[in-house]
C-alpha cells in the first residue's frame, strides 16, 4: 500500500480597507495598475507601514486554531526574483510567525481527525500576472497588474498529516467555514483562498503543487500528482523535488521549476519595519471576542435542539443561516424550522446558485412563510412556489401569496374540486370499486391539479373516500 504524506499551505486574502504596508485601497479596480503607490510598486526609498488590523486578524485566526501566539514578532525579506514582486523581495514572516503549534479537528465522513497547524504568519500578496495566448507554460507573453501587490495574506501551514486528497478537501472546506465565522473570508467576495500542496509518496522527495483555488481542485490536483508519482516509481524513474503548477483546464500538474530550498530565498530581517508586541492583554481581548465556531455550534445544536447530524451540518454551513435558525426555532418547532431551512430553502438557493447570505432573504420573510406552514394555511407545493418567487425575484411574500392565490382552499372549495374529479374520471371510480386502492391516489392528484396545489391532500383524500364509499 502506498504511503501518502500531504501538507497544505493555505493563503487567505484579507478584506481590509487598505493594503498591508501602504494606504492604497485593498479592492479591485476597474483599470490595471491604478491602486498603486511607490511602496507597493517597490520604488527606491519608499517605506512600508504596517496595517495593524491585519495583525489582529492573524492573532484571531491563531487563537481559533489553538496556536501558541508569539508575544514578539517581526518581518523578514524573502528574495523573490519574479516579475510579480517588483522590489525583488517579498515581506513576510519567517523566523517568528504570529502563531505556532496549533491544531484543527476535521471530520472526514463519519471519522474525526486532528490536523497539526505548523504556523500562521502574515505576508503580502504579489501582483497578478495575466498570461496572453495561453497559460503559464505556453503563453505568448505576460502582463503584470500591480493592483493586487500588497494585499494582506495570512498563510496557514499544516503538518504533513493528510493521507489522502479526500482529507485535504475536507480540511479546506472546514477551514473556509471557520474563516467565514471569524469574518476573515466571505466566498461571495473578490478575496480568495488559495492553497499550495506539498506531497510525497513512500518517503520519497517532496513535490510542491502551487496555485490551487477551491476545494474541488485540491482533490483533483492531489489525485493527479499521486498518480503521476506512482507511475514514475512503477517505471523505475526518480521523483525529484520540484515545484509544479496545477492546470485547472486539463486537471494536470505541470513542472514550473526545480524546487528551491529555504536557504535559496535568503531571508533577512526587514529593517524598515519595527517589531510587534502581541502581549497577553491583546491576546486575551481577541480570545474573548471569538464567536462560537462551527464545531462548537454543531455540538450545541445537537444537544439543545435534538437534531440529526445531517440537519445540523447543513444548518451551520453559514453563520447567518445558523443565527436565523436559532431565532426562528424560538418561535416555531425546531424540527419544522430545521427541515424547511435545510430542505426546500437549500433546494431553491442551489437552483439560483446562491448562498444564504448572498440571497438577501430576510428573516421576517422566512418567519411569515413558516407561520403559514405551521398553521397549515399553505400546501408544501405552494410553499415552495412562494419561496422560488421570494428568492428568485426578490418579491414580497405577502404580495405573492395574495397575487398568486397560494393559500389552501376552504373545505367547500375542496369539495367542489373532488366532485369534479370524480365526475370527470369514471374509469378511476370503477377501478376503486373493483378494489384498486391506488385509484384514490390518482383522484387526489386530479384534485391537486385542479386546485393548483391549494387543496390539502389529506382533506382531499378524506372527501374522495367519503364520496366513493
Amino acid at each position: 500500500m502506498t504511503e501518502v504524506k500531504i501538507g497544505l499551505e493555505t493563503h487567505v486574502q484579507l478584506d481590509t480597507e487598505t493594503k498591508l504596508f501602504c494606504g492604497c485601497p485593498n479592492k479591485e479596480a476597474d483599470e490595471p495598475n491604478t491602486h498603486v503607490c511607490e511602496t507597493c510598486l517597490g520604488h527606491p526609498g519608499s517605506k512600508p507601514r504596517l496595517n495593524e488590523e491585519v495583525v489582529n486578524q492573524a492573532v484571531k485566526a491563531s487563537e481559533a486554531l489553538n496556536c501558541n501566539v508569539n508575544e514578539d514578532v517581526f518581518f523578514s525579506r524573502k528574495t523573490y526574483f519574479y516579475p510579480d514582486m517588483s522590489k525583488n523581495y517579498q515581506i513576510t514572516q519567517y523566523e517568528i510567525p504570529v502563531g505556532e503549534s496549533g491544531e484543527k479537528e476535521i471530520k472526514v465522513g463519519d471519522e474525526k481527525k486532528e490536523i497539526g497547524i505548523t504556523r500562521i504568519h502574515i505576508e503580502e500578496d504579489p501582483a497578478k500576472m495575466k498570461h496572453v495566448g495561453g497559460d503559464i507554460s505556453d503563453s505568448d507573453y505576460t502582463k503584470v497588474d500591480y493592483n493586487r501587490a500588497g494585499t494582506p495574506l495570512i498563510e496557514i501551514v499544516t503538518d504533513p498529516d493528510f493521507t489522502s486528497p479526500k482529507e485535504a478537501r475536507a480540511y479546506l472546506q472546514q477551514l473556509a467555514q471557520m474563516m467565514q465565522y471569524l469574518d476573515l473570508y466571505q466566498p461571495e467576495s473578490n478575496f480568495a483562498i488559495k492553497t499550495d500542496a506539498n506531497i510525497s509518496i513512500d518517503g520519497g522527495e517532496r513535490v510542491e503543487v502551487k496555485n490551487i483555488t477551491g476545494t474541488k481542485d485540491i482533490e483533483k490536483a492531489l489525485s493527479y500528482e499521486i498518480s503521476r508519482q506512482k507511475q514514475l516509481k512503477k517505471r523505475g524513474r526518480e521523483v525529484t523535488q520540484q515545484t509544479r503548477n496545477f492546470n485547472q483546464g486539463t486537471g494536470a500538474t505541470e513542472e514550473m521549476r526545480e524546487k528551491e530550498t529555504e536557504e535559496d530565498y535568503g531571508y533577512i530581517f526587514d529593517p524598515d519595519l519595527t517589531r510587534q508586541e502581541l502581549d497577553e492583554k491583546l491576546q486575551e481581548e481577541i480570545r474573548e471576542s471569538l464567536p462560537e465556531l462551527p464545531q462548537e455550534k454543531f455540538e450545541r445544536f445537537k444537544e439543545e435542539y435534538n437534531l440529526k447530524d445531517k440537519l445540523v451540518e447543513s444548518l451551520i454551513t453559514e453563520a447567518s443561516l445558523a443565527e436565523d435558525f436559532e431565532q426562528l426555532a424560538g418561535k416555531f418547532d425546531a424540527d419544522l424550522v430545521a427541515s424547511w431551512m435545510t430542505g426546500d430553502l437549500k433546494k431553491v438557493l442551489n437552483y439560483n446558485e446562491l448562498t444564504y447570505s448572498e440571497s438577501g432573504l430576510e428573516k421576517d420573510s422566512i418567519e411569515y412563510m413558516l407561520g403559514l406552514i405551521d398553521e397549515e394555511k399553505i400546501s408544501d407545493r405552494n410553499a415552495e412556489m412562494l419561496l422560488r418567487e421570494v428568492v428568485g425575484e426578490k418579491s414580497d411574500p405577502e404580495k405573492v401569496v395574495e397575487e398568486e392565490d397560494l393559500l389552501k382552499a376552504e373545505d367547500d372549495e375542496i369539495g367542489e374540486f373532488v366532485e369534479a374529479a370524480i365526475e370527470e374520471n369514471p374509469e378511476a371510480v370503477e377501478d376503486f370499486e373493483s378494489g384498486e386502492q391506488e385509484a384514490v391516489n390518482f383522484l387526489v392528484g386530479q384534485v391537486m391539479q385542479k386546485s393548483q396545489g391549494k387543496a390539502d391532500p389529506k382533506t382531499a383524500r378524506a372527501k374522495i373516500l367519503e364520496q366513493l364509499e
